[in-house]
């Protein structure tokens, strides 16, 4: 099967809804240092390589809000799709305590390779998806470590990220907030958006409604706890943007 740097799953679903996610995958192509970064396999299960669950929780959402969804098919660390292009962060050599050794000499030439290979495709195809409808609301699934080396525990079970765009993710702060059983973050456990990265490229250039959602990844282990998750937030997003009017 020929290499792809992306999935597309649903494309004819009919909801307004885009559901995407960045860093599904913890994939090395095979032009990419023979397929290794030279890191461990237990580091590249970790969060510093992919958002681990998110993938199943953006399938589950595509699937209960008949909604297209977009998948990334390569590690952040190969080259980080939600970023911009010229954000320092984009190809990353160190992360979390651990050294990349197949990015730690890699130099314009390499970056741009990748930018062209996987990072422009994936963009690429987001960008047609979303300008499917003239209403096309962005949801964007991600996932987060609950603690990172040396750093304190992160309490909240999921955080809503917002810029300058907050019309959907407030209120959607407030219905989840609402929930007895949830510690909800606002812009936690990061801070808003970032110019250039997925959200502000693809939603808040376009005056698109969106909002971002980080699942602490031990919540979302397995199959069966990336679905239930899928399965609570979608009925939540449906009433919120409904109540909104965007």
């Amino acid at each position: 099967m020929t290499y792809q740097p992306f999935h597309i799953v649903g494309e004819d679903r009919p909801s307004r809804w885009l559901v995407t996610c960045d860093h599904a995958a913890n994939t090395v192509p095979a032009p990419v240092n023979g397929g290794s970064l030279g890191i461990a396999p237990e580091d590249m299960a970790r969060h510093i390589a992919f958002d681990p669950g998110a993938a199943g929780v953006t399938l589950g959402l595509a699937e209960l809000l008949d909604a297209p969804a977009i998948l990334s098919n390569f590690s952040r660390l190969v080259i980080d799709p939600n970023r911009g292009e010229d954000d320092p962060t984009l190809l990353m050599k160190l992360y979390d305590g651990t050294i990349v050794p197949a990015n730690r000499h890699a130099d314009a030439a390499e970056k741009g390779r990748r930018l062209d290979a996987y990072y422009r495709p994936y963009h690429k195809a987001q960008a047609r998806l979303a300008a499917r409808q003239d209403n096309t609301v962005l949801l964007s699934i991600h996932s987060y470590t609950p603690q990172l080396n040396g750093r304190p525990i992160r309490p909240w079970h999921v955080g809503i990220l917002h810029g300058r765009d907050a019309r959907l993710a407030v209120p959607l702060i407030r219905r989840l907030e609402a929930e007895p059983d949830l510690c909800v973050g606002e812009n936690e456990p990061y801070g808003g958006h970032l110019d250039g990265d997925s959200v502000d490229r693809h939603a808040i250039q376009h005056g698109r409604a969106n909002v971002l959602i980080e699942i602490r990844n031990d919540l979302i282990q397995t199959d069966e706890q990336q679905y239930a998750w899928a399965k609570r937030l979608a009925p939540i997003l449906e009433e919120t943007l409904a109540a909104t009017g965007l």
